[in-house]
C-alpha cells in the first residue's frame, strides 16, 4: 500500500514532478528522493511543479496537464468533500475505477480476466445522502464535510436528485428553527417510489414545538413520513407521516424502514439486479439460492422469478421489512447477524448457489466458510476493491474462478466503485463460458 513518507527538512523550494498514478483517495501518486507522494488534484501523466508545505508537499502548478483533465463541473468543487476527482473526464475515471477493480483481483490471484461490463450513472440521479448539519449564527449549514473538516453548504450540487435538492432550502429554514438542533446533526435522505424520505438525528430530544413544526414542514411539502433518531439509544422514530411509505423491488412493494439502504440510483440498481440474476447458475424449481447481507430485498425479489431464495440479513429493521413482503413468494427471509453467526458449509449443503452484498469492510466472518462449503457458484456485489481483494483471495483458494464482472459507477466524481463479480468452481459451467469468451460469443451467463 502507497504511503506518505514525512521527510526530514524537506526544504521549501520548488521542484517537478510526473504523476505516475492515482492513490485510493483519487490524489496523483508520484515519487521524489526516493519517498511517494501524494498530489491532490493531478492526474496521472501529469507534470507539476510543487513545494513543501511543512512536511507536505502541495501543488504549485500543473505544467503539463493531462488529456484527461477538464473543468470541474461544480463551483463547489475542492470544498465540499463529496466529490473527489471532478477534474477527470467521466470516460477516465470509469477506466480508473476499473483498473482499480481489476488490480484487486490480480492481487487475490485471478489471472486471465474476461472483458467486464461497465455502466456509469448520469449526474443528477442520487437519490440516496447522508448530510451534516451544522448550527451557524442565523441558521444552519446542510451539506457534506469537507475533506477532513467542517460541512460545507450544499447550494449546488451534480450528482443529487432535483427532487431532493430542492428541499434543502426549505429545510434550512425549518431545521434552523429547532431547539433540539443545539449544534451538528445529520440528515439522510432517501428518495422512495412514494417520495422523499427524512430521517433527522440531534444532539437534543424534540420538543413538541419542533415536531409540530417538522410536521407542518411535511404537509406543506408533501412527504410522505419524517422520522427522527434518539440521540440516547439510537433507535427511530416516526415524527409525521401523511401517506404510506413504499418502494418497489423486482415488482414486489415494501415498506422501507427509516434511512432504510437504497443503491444510489435507479438506473444502477437496475444494472446491479440484472448483473446479478443473469449471473445466476441455471435453476429448477428446487434449487436454492442462498441471499446473504439481504437488506429490505433489492436483489431478494427479482432473483425469486428464477427459483427459491433464502435471504439473510443483520439489520433487524431491514430484515423485518423483507419478511413482511415475502408472503406468498418463493422468498424466506431471516434475521441473522453473519458477522457474529456465520452460515457454516453445512448450512449450505442444499444450496445451489449464493448471492452476497456485504458492507464496505467486506464479508468478514462469512468468507471463510463460504470458501469452504460445497457450493459451486456465487455472486458477489463489491462496494469496496480491498475488501474484494481479501474476500477474493479466499475465493480463489478454494478453487473459484470469475465468469463475469460489471462495474458500476454510481457514484459520480468519487473514488466509490460498485463491481458485481460471479465466481464459479464448477468445471462444466467454467468451461462453457471459456468456449464462448474465446469463441467471442455474447454471454448473459446461463440466463
Amino acid at each position: 500500500m502507497l504511503v506518505i513518507t514525512v521527510m526530514n527538512n524537506p526544504g521549501t523550494g520548488a521542484f517537478p514532478l510526473r504523476i505516475e498514478g492515482l492513490g485510493a483517495a483519487a490524489d496523483g501518486v508520484a515519487h521524489h528522493d526516493g519517498h511517494v507522494l501524494f498530489i491532490p488534484g493531478t492526474l496521472p501523466g501529469e507534470e507539476v511543479l510543487a513545494r513543501f508545505s511543512g512536511t507536505r508537499p502541495e501543488l504549485i502548478e500543473i505544467t503539463a496537464p493531462s488529456s484527461d483533465r477538464v473543468a470541474p463541473p461544480c463551483t463547489l468543487f475542492g470544498e465540499c468533500g463529496g466529490c473527489a476527482i471532478q477534474q477527470m473526464s467521466l470516460p477516465a475515471l470509469l477506466d480508473w475505477k476499473t483498473t482499480r477493480v481489476a488490480e484487486a483481483l490480480t492481487a487475490a490471484g485471478f489471472e486471465d480476466l474476461p472483458v467486464p461490463q461497465r455502466y456509469q450513472t448520469p449526474s443528477y440521479t442520487r437519490r440516496r445522502m447522508d448530510l451534516a448539519i451544522q448550527r451557524v449564527p442565523g441558521g444552519v449549514i446542510l451539506g457534506l464535510h469537507r475533506r477532513n473538516g467542517d460541512p460545507v453548504d450544499m447550494t449546488e450540487c451534480h450528482v443529487l436528485h432535483p427532487t431532493l435538492f430542492a428541499l434543502l432550502k426549505p429545510l434550512r429554514e425549518v431545521l434552523s428553527s429547532l431547539g433540539a438542533l443545539t449544534g451538528r446533526g445529520g440528515l439522510v435522505l432517501n428518495l422512495l417510489d412514494s417520495g422523499p424520505d427524512l430521517t433527522l438525528s440531534t444532539p437534543a430530544e424534540l420538543t413538541t414545538a419542533d415536531r409540530t413544526k417538522l410536521a407542518a414542514f411535511g404537509r406543506q411539502h408533501g412527504l410522505p413520513r419524517i422520522s427522527w433518531q434518539n440521540p440516547k439509544d439510537r433507535s427511530i422514530e416516526t415524527v409525521s407521516q401523511t401517506r404510506a411509505v413504499k418502494e418497489a423491488f423486482g415488482g414486489v412493494e415494501i415498506t422501507p424502514p427509516p434511512a432504510a439502504f437504497l443503491q444510489a440510483t435507479e438506473d444502477a440498481e437496475n444494472a446491479i439486479v440484472q448483473a446479478v440474476v443473469d449471473g445466476l447458475p441455471p435453476l429448477n424449481k428446487k434449487d436454492i439460492t442462498v441471499e446473504l447481507f439481504a437488506g429490505c430485498g433489492t436483489l431478494t425479489f427479482p432473483m425469486s422469478e428464477k427459483g427459491r431464495v433464502i435471504a439473510y440479513e443483520g439489520d433487524l429493521a431491514a430484515a423485518t421489512c423483507l419478511k413482511a413482503a415475502a408472503g406468498g413468494r418463493r422468498v424466506d427471509g431471516f434475521h441473522r447477524d453473519l458477522m457474529r453467526q456465520p452460515l457454516l458449509p453445512q448450512d449450505l449443503k442444499s444450496t445451489r448457489a449464493v448471492v452476497l452484498d456485504p458492507p464496505y469492510a467486506g464479508a468478514g466472518a462469512q468468507t471463510m466458510p463460504l470458501a469452504k462449503s460445497g457450493v459451486k457458484d456465487i455472486v458477489y456485489v463489491s462496494c469496496n476493491p480491498a475488501a474484494l481483494e481479501k474476500d477474493g483471495r479466499a475465493l480463489k483458494e478454494a478453487g473459484y474462478s470469475v465468469l463475469n464482472w460489471t462495474i458500476v459507477d454510481q457514484f459520480l466524481w468519487s473514488t466509490e466503485v460498485e463491481t458485481v463479480l460471479v465466481f464459479s468452481r464448477d468445471p462444466k459451467r467454467i468451461k462453457r463460458e471459456n468456449s464462448r469468451r474465446n469463441h467471442n460469443v455474447p454471454s448473459h451467463l446461463d440466463s
